[in-house]
């Protein structure tokens, strides 16, 4: 919007933080932060309720219209990748410099945790809603396990290997299609589409390929909320079952996103008709493609 009061321009100036990468971090938490509160809320309302205020439909539909409206909060200023995975892909592209990428990665995994601990586990448990579900206690396991709301686990038919290469197949595939959203080649989109369609991927993942772990994605909206259900009476459990499940959602991702991205720009980018003299890398012809990617 634009804003008419000169007195709150200055003042808006006067607040602003000096540091661009500071700037770059909080609104990389803040747009996390927005997201993982739909998402989780959404799984929230659901368990909770048994079903009744919801089901797994308004689950992913939480977690994509979440997603666009973190990117919508985000992208003006760090360019909203609210995704560890998709910064390091652009750090090994060449289009973020690797300097940013632990920062980034911080601001991601806060902006989960504190998601998670200040408003999802407020809201239910403050009201009752997960004690009175869950008879009390707080379980990783079995018909009224809570701890599926804040983090991902596998179902009971997926075996550890095959968790591995649904989380890589998966990831893969996110950003294979995230990469093809901001090709330029293939036409300018509309202003502001960006995140719809971001938020219509991940809508269309969950669906898909949601039913074997919740579809993790992203290793800090794995993590994060998983270290804080781990403080907050879940113990350690969360990491203990699925056979070890925690560092599949949080190692896996980076290699099909890794993967994802170097098919496309292999298979893809690398054939786009040559329609100018100048000169480019096909690795590095993204263009700056570091916005509008979460999950």
């Amino acid at each position: 919007y634009n804003c008419e009061s000169q007195n709150m321009e200055r003042l808006l100036k006067k607040r602003q933080i000096r540091s661009q990468l500071v700037r770059e971090c909080i609104a990389e938490f803040l747009g996390l932060y927005i997201a993982v509160i739909f998402g989780s809320g959404s799984a929230a309302q659901v368990i909770t309720s048994k079903g009744t205020h919801g089901s797994y439909l308004t689950i992913q539909l939480g977690s994509a219209l979440g997603a666009i409206f973190g990117i919508l909060v985000a992208r003006g200023v760090s360019g909203a990748h609210l995704n560890p995975v998709y910064s390091m892909t652009l750090c090994i592209l060449g289009c973020h410099p690797w300097r940013k990428l632990p920062c980034y990665a911080l601001s991601h995994l806060l902006g989960a945790f504190l998601g998670n601990a200040l408003n999802v586990f407020f809201l239910y448990v403050n009201t009752d809603a997960i004690q009175v579900f869950s008879g009390g206690q707080l379980s990783v396991a079995g018909p009224n396990a809570t701890a599926g709301i804040f983090c991902s686990y596998p179902a009971e038919h997926l075996s550890f290997w095959g968790g591995l290469v649904d989380q890589v197949v998966t990831t893969a595939v996110f950003l294979l299609c995230c990469v093809a959203l901001e090709d330029r080649r293939h036409g300018p989109l509309a202003e502001g589409l960006h995140p719809v369609l971001v938020g219509g991927l991940i809508l269309t993942v969950g669906l898909s390929m949601g039913s074997n772990c919740g579809f993790p994605l992203n290793p800090a909206r794995d993590l994060g909320p998983r270290l804080f259900t781990f403080i907050a009476g879940w113990g350690v459990e969360v990491f203990k079952a699925g056979g070890g499940w925690w560092w599949v959602p949080t190692v896996a991702p980076f290699v099909g996103g890794v993967l994802g991205t170097l098919t496309y720009e292999l298979l893809i980018e690398a054939h786009h008709p040559d329609t100018s003299n100048e000169e480019s890398h096909v690795l590095m012809n993204i263009n700056l493609r570091c916005t509008d990617c979460e999950i």
